[in-house]
């Protein structure tokens, strides 16, 4: 698994735990740390919305090496 890969699981993973807590708990992780909407928690978000489009390139890649 390349390192660009590893990177894009870890955010995707991220995200998920993060919508997660949204659902459950109505407590959104990112937000609390960085602030609602600030320009940093605005990047983590595109950051994990690109990895997640990555992430489905690993979907269909064959990885018997």
């Amino acid at each position: 698994m390349k390192i660009i890969d590893k990177i894009s699981l870890a955010l995707v993973i991220i995200g998920a735990i993060n919508w997660g807590l949204i659902g459950i708990f109505n407590f959104n992780l990112v937000d609390t740390i960085f602030g609602t909407m600030s320009i940093i928690s605005r990047i983590i978000y595109i950051l994990v919305g690109i990895s997640g489009l990555w992430a489905i390139r690993l979907l269909f890649v064959n990885n018997d090496n």
